[in-house]
């Protein structure tokens, strides 16, 4: 069985279009796929495509995840 990166298919074909509300000032955040991260037109805040990466340096993946899914994806948590 080959391996596969699971990002991959957001990086190859047609790029995919979000828009994310900013957590500092509600602006949104237009983001393509391709795109590894963004900043807010509005204020500068940096928003990335990959959730495990966000939980590690945003001030607000607490509130955004919750605490129970927070300490599990940190590793502070009970498994």
């Amino acid at each position: 069985m080959a391996y596969r990166c699971p990002g991959a298919e957001h990086i190859s074909g047609t790029p995919t279009w979000e828009v994310k509300i900013c957590p500092q000032c509600g602006g949104e955040i237009e983001i393509f796929s391709v795109d590894m991260q963004v900043a807010c037109d509005t204020c500068g805040f940096i928003a990335y495509n990959d959730l495990q990466n966000c939980i590690r340096w945003c001030k607000y993946a607490r509130e955004c995840v919750g605490d129970e899914r927070y300490e599990r994806l940190m590793g502070t948590g009970n498994p």
